[in-house]
């Protein structure tokens, strides 16, 4: 079969991140795309991460939902029309806000979501139902951050932008592991290091591979964040380093703020002391940042979440407003968003504790709002925020719920209590793109197909304020409708069609863009008043810009509060008196441990789109817990076994990674595998409720817990052609494979003999070839039908008597045997001269480690740059590089001297 002619790439955004990257897009004809970065868009000038890099191979239909379904009389869903299914919704919310209230029902949404998709969500809760309980799952990414920037700002306004990555000549990167989760921009200020001689300095409890190229690492205790930065301010001010003209013309509450920060940390001793770093290393960050005038302080999930994690953000701030060094080229604090449309949910108001358009819910906003959108009965009130609103679902408060975008079971804190809650609403519905998830496992009543990546149109802004087009490629899905449509079609049935008769998302941005301006003085931050009247044709074609573009703007501003102008009610910029830090585990200790959670280079969330992609399956394949080598001694835990990690709330039974990057006394565990990943590895399900008091975002850096060793007796994988149902009491993690999926299984015992194992593993076949070797505990078994491996089974007694799995992985691959193979294929490893690349180190150009350190050994290359000239790794988005630095160096110490 022919492909049709190629047309012309498609510009579109990536749907990862906040850093907010173009992305061109060629539709191959068959239902998928070839991905590459755009080299016009200033996000990343042409570079993609892995995740984006791999976007190709997520767009397949496998594991969608592609139909509108409700649950029947026998509890069962069932497929039904689109008609049925709105008007079952519409008349669920309509009874329950008039028996309950409207503060009965709530709507929980998604980063996820586009700016079109969001601003309908949030004008339907907030303007027309009449209530505040819109939230978001940006609430556990960087509410933090909105509510220090509006504490000392009175918007939540980012005031740099990604040049100053490149013109600061020091980098601050706190609570982020940027070489992994923002690649892109991590690369620049390597760059930065590299060519300008930048020093970079990371602080955070974990050594990662941001910190491998850092200048100094401050390794410092959970939490205290805080009393490193008030001692800092008050370094700053026994030194001098303020600028006075700024200090007395544009800001207040100095002398507060700096009477609470010499309380907090009254000298560097006391910070050092409290951090648990040494001094000369606080003494050398603080000397640094009071000599480098052009500085940047970059912060992400180790800030925010944070039961603390305001202050946090305005304790960096302070540090930056003493001394002038906001709105200047390379200078600034700047937060690193996690979510590719979090800053556009923030805009339209999408927290429940905004109304919309950077507006809150004072009177005159209200009454604005109340105006433009004429809608009588517009919230006069915050609503829940996320934590908060499960709490009132378990509690009987919500009744009905609009779960968007999103899977709260696996990532919200507490997930068990959340998934028992959702099971007690008398109206759950569920939109989504794929059709399992662990929340669509909580008994929805009605379950929607939204339209996904590639399939929908509309905007979204990114971490430097950057409005940016998502543009469709590919026709919608099955029966998939974008979010807009969906929440637009409800509302229309609840009564209020003439508020939401849009044909586009063209009219949903003019609107959206014309409250931005609505009887905007300049007293609001957020102005796209300029874009209100974009024609259709104008839309389709928006190149990328910054807001603020007012009415009589062409272009957006990079950098704000240059001119010392803020947008609180005297336009001065506030300094916050923090509170003493102090973390939530502390009161009533009763677990030796602290638990920190967060991502891993390339997975993305709950994995509904990343673990589709084989290559990024094949970096990190499953869930594990990271554990410093005294306390797995301490905890008899052993490297590559097993343990399982217990809290108050949950448990988890995870691979062992030891570990010298972790600090004594914590230990750290991914955020990705849900139940239909892993069979016991949901990490949300441990972590506490505890949030901050401001921001509501839960903390996620430091649940206190335990380590206990779990031993099977049955270790080894399965990789099939098609996804397995695995036995009950076996563990297992699941990883998409080239050609199918793959398995690392463990087990106390399945059946009565090895036999059964492949009887229970593989199903009905044609041609099953096995090998038991009763003396070393090992059986081995595969299927091949019509020359090609369908499946296969290795099982061991002891996890080190397992073949590697890369090679077997490369034939379940391939269309065919080769006779080669076939006789290979027990003994689970190449052939004499059959390529073996190894464990996946390079995810954007499948380079293996085997392909790396043979290169080194073999003198083709002696250096990283030699590495990516011969093999191309590390030179796309450098997400790789620290782990190509180890490989290099020590396979150079492997080889003999001559």
């Amino acid at each position: 079969m022919n492909a049709p002619p190629s047309p012309p790439p498609v510009k579109t955004t990536c749907p990862y991140c906040g850093v907010g990257c173009g992305v061109l897009a060629r539709p191959d004809g068959f239902g998928g795309a070839q991905i590459k970065g755009d080299p016009d868009h200033p996000a990343n000038f042409g570079r993609l991460c892995s995740k984006g890099s791999a976007l190709g191979e997520t767009l397949s239909l496998d594991g969608r939902l592609l139909h509108p379904m409700m649950r029947n009389g026998e509890g069962e869903l069932a497929r039904a029309t689109w008609d049925d299914a709105l008007d079952k919704i519409a008349a669920g919310f309509k009874e329950t806000v008039a028996r309950h209230g409207p503060d009965s029902v709530a709507f929980y949404v998604s980063g996820q979501l586009l700016t079109e998709d969001y601003y309908v969500a949030n004008k339907l809760m907030k303007g027309f139902i009449g209530s505040g309980n819109i939230d978001t799952n940006s609430r556990l990414c960087m509410a933090s951050s909105v509510a220090g920037h509006r504490r000392a700002f009175g918007s939540d306004t980012v005031p740099g932008c990604y040049e100053d990555l490149d013109e600061a000549d020091l980098l601050v990167l706190v609570g982020s592991n940027a070489a992994w989760c923002h690649p892109i921009l991590y690369q620049r200020m390597a760059k930065n290091k590299r060519e300008r001689g930048a020093r970079i300095v990371v602080i955070d409890p974990r050594a990662t591979p941001t910190s491998d190229e850092a200048d100094l690492l401050l390794q410092i205790a959970p939490g205290m964040d805080s009393v490193l930065f008030c001692g800092l301010f008050a370094y700053l001010v026994e030194k001098r380093v303020l600028d006075r003209a700024f200090l007395r013309d544009h800001t207040a509450g100095y002398a507060e703020a700096l009477a609470r920060a010499r309380h907090i940390a009254p000298d560097i001793d006391a910070v050092a002391e409290r951090c648990e770093v040494p001094r000369e290393q606080i003494e050398t960050f603080f000397s640094w940042f009071a000599e480098t005038e052009r500085a940047v302080t970059l912060y992400s999930q180790g800030v925010n979440q944070s039961a603390q994690g305001t202050d946090k953000v305005n304790a960096i701030i302070n540090c930056h407003l003493a001394t002038g060094r906001i709105g200047k080229p390379g200078t600034g604090p700047f937060s690193l968003t996690g979510q590719p449309n979090a800053m556009g949910g923030r805009e339209v108001g999408g927290l429940a504790n905004q109304l919309a358009a950077h507006m809150d819910f004072d009177a005159d906003s209200i009454a604005r709002v109340r105006r433009f959108w004429n809608a009588p009965h517009v919230a006069e009130r915050a609503g829940l925020k996320a934590v908060e609103l499960f709490e009132a679902v378990a509690q009987g408060r919500i009744k009905a719920l609009w779960v968007m975008a999103t899977n709260p079971v696996v990532s919200l804190p507490r997930a068990d209590a959340v998934q028992s809650a959702l099971r007690q609403l008398d109206l759950l519905v569920v939109s989504d793109v794929v059709s399992r998830t662990d929340t669509m496992m909580a008994g929805p009543h009605v379950v929607l197909p939204a339209a996904g990546w590639g399939e929908k149109d509309g905007t979204v802004t990114n971490s430097e304020r950057r409005i940016s087009r998502q543009r469709a490629f590919l026709p919608q899905a099955g029966e998939a409708k974008p979010d807009w449509w969906i929440v637009s079609e409800v509302a229309k049935r609840m009564g209020f069609a003439d508020a939401f008769d849009y044909t586009s998302p063209a009219d949903i941005f003019r609107e959206h863009a014309a409250l931005t301006g609505f009887e905007n003085d300049g007293t609001r931050d957020l102005d796209v008043s300029g874009l209100a009247a974009l024609s259709d044709e104008d839309y389709a074609r928006c190149n990328p810009v910054q807001w603020p573009v007012g009415a009589a703007a062409t272009t957006g501003d990079k950098r704000l509060f240059a001119s010392g102008r803020f947008f609180t009610p005297d336009r001065r910029a506030r300094f916050v008196a923090v509170a003493d830090p102090k973390l939530a585990a502390t009161p009533g200790r009763l677990l030796p441990l602290l638990l920190n959670t967060g991502r891993v280079r390339d997975q993305w969330h709950t994995m509904t789109r990343t673990g589709k992609s084989p290559r990024l399956g094949a970096h990190i394949g499953e869930p594990y817990v990271a554990i410093h080598p005294k306390d797995a001694e301490a905890f008899d835990v052993l490297d590559g076994g097993f343990a399982r990690i217990s809290t108050l709330h949950g448990s988890a039974v995870l691979r062992v990674e030891i570990s010298e990057a972790q600090r004594r006394g914590e230990v750290f565990a991914p955020i990705h595998w849900s139940a239909a990943t892993a069979s016991d590895a949901r990490i949300g399900a441990l972590v506490q409720r505890n949030y901050d008091p401001v921001s509501g975002q839960p903390e996620m850096k430091a649940t206190q817990a335990t380590i206990a060793p779990v031993s099977y007796q049955i270790h080894g994988f399965l990789l099939s052609r098609k996804p397995v149902d695995m036995p009950a009491g076996v563990w297992w993690a699941r990883a998409a494979v080239e050609g199918g999926v793959g398995y690392r299984i463990a087990a106390d015992r399945i059946g009565t003999h090895w036999a059964d194992i492949a009887k229970s593993l593989l199903s009905e076949h044609d041609e099953l070839v096995e090998l038991l070797d009763e003396a070393q505990s090992r059986y081995r078994a595969a299927r091949v039908c019509d020359g090609s491996l369908e499946a296969c089974v290795f099982l061991a007694k002891s996890a080190d008597a397992l073949p590697n799995w890369d090679w077997l992985k490369q034939q379940l691959a391939e269309p065919a045997l080769s006779e080669t193979a076939r006789r290979a294929l027990l003994a689970g490893r190449a052939p004499e001269g059959g390529a073996d690349h190894g464990p996946l180190v390079c995810a954007c150009f499948g380079v293996g480690r085997n392909q790396i350190c043979g290169a080194v050994a073999s003198g083709l290359a002696g250096s990283v740059e030699e590495i990516g000239v011969a093999l191309k790794a590390g030179t796309n988005c450098g997400s790789c590089l620290p782990e190509l630095r180890r490989l290099v160096a020590e396979t150079k110490v492997s080889i003999p001297a001559e």
